[in-house]
């Protein structure tokens, strides 16, 4: 599956509420979102318009890596 390049943070952010992810804090235009679904994760995610296609692709390439999931599986789950 392809990732969408017009996602917005913000946009991400609730994409990822499915994943138990809360709103921690925000500093700037960073927003710091964490679970307790499989451990604890921490991620910070940029309040851009949209996100860089990089950053991204790092942001859920981490995510993958924390639920033992491919890339590809956590784009079919969110997407």
């Amino acid at each position: 599956m392809k990732i969408p390049r017009n996602l917005t943070g913000l946009d991400l952010i609730k994409l990822l509420k499915s994943l138990g992810y809360e709103v921690v804090r925000q500093t700037g235009s960073h927003i710091r979102i964490q679970t307790t679904q499989n451990g604890q994760h921490h991620e910070t995610i940029p309040r851009h318009d949209p996100i860089k296609v990089g950053t991204l692709n790092n942001i859920l390439k981490n995510i993958a890596e924390h639920f033992d999931l491919t890339k590809e599986e956590l784009a079919n789950k969110l997407f």
